[in-house]
């Protein structure tokens, strides 16, 4: 008798058929996880996103010695090279290079002297939320 090596047709037919109904389950299940992102994309909450900024601003304010080199309505530089800049093109707030607010509708710095403290006033707008904070340069 002839040895049996090999597969038969039909087994390569059934083979060619559990990986076509295998690739086809992952490309419905990556088209709906990709659907279900952008969605989660869009829907931004501001209370998050002023969170977030403050987050990053308070704790830059907080370093010593630090000195607020350039205040302009759109951005804030200071002395340790970090700059917070908010572009109405892309309603986005970045620290430096990093986006790090999304859908922010106003954001404008103003710098003051209070007391013979350097301060920084910002006006953040998202959604229906609104709010000025002042902030203290740490001395």
């Amino acid at each position: 008798m002839k040895s049996q090596k090999g597969i038969t047709l039909i087994s390569l037919t059934i083979y060619v058929l559990v990986m076509t109904i295998v690739i086809a389950v992952m490309a419905l299940l990556t088209t709906f996880f990709y659907k279900n992102v952008k969605e989660v994309k869009m829907d931004i909450d501001p209370v998050t996103q002023y969170t977030t900024f403050n987050a990053y601003f308070a704790e830059e304010m907080n370093h010593t010695n630090l000195k607020i080199w350039e205040c302009q309505a759109n951005w804030v530089v200071f002395s340790n090279g970090v700059q917070y800049r908010y572009i109405p093109e892309n309603k986005g707030i970045y620290r430096n290079q990093v986006k790090i607010c999304n859908q922010i509708e106003q954001c404008v710095f103003s710098e003051q002297i209070k007391n013979g403290k350097s301060v920084i006033e910002v006006n953040f707008k998202a959604g229906d939320q609104s709010r000025t904070t002042t902030y203290t340069l740490k001395n």
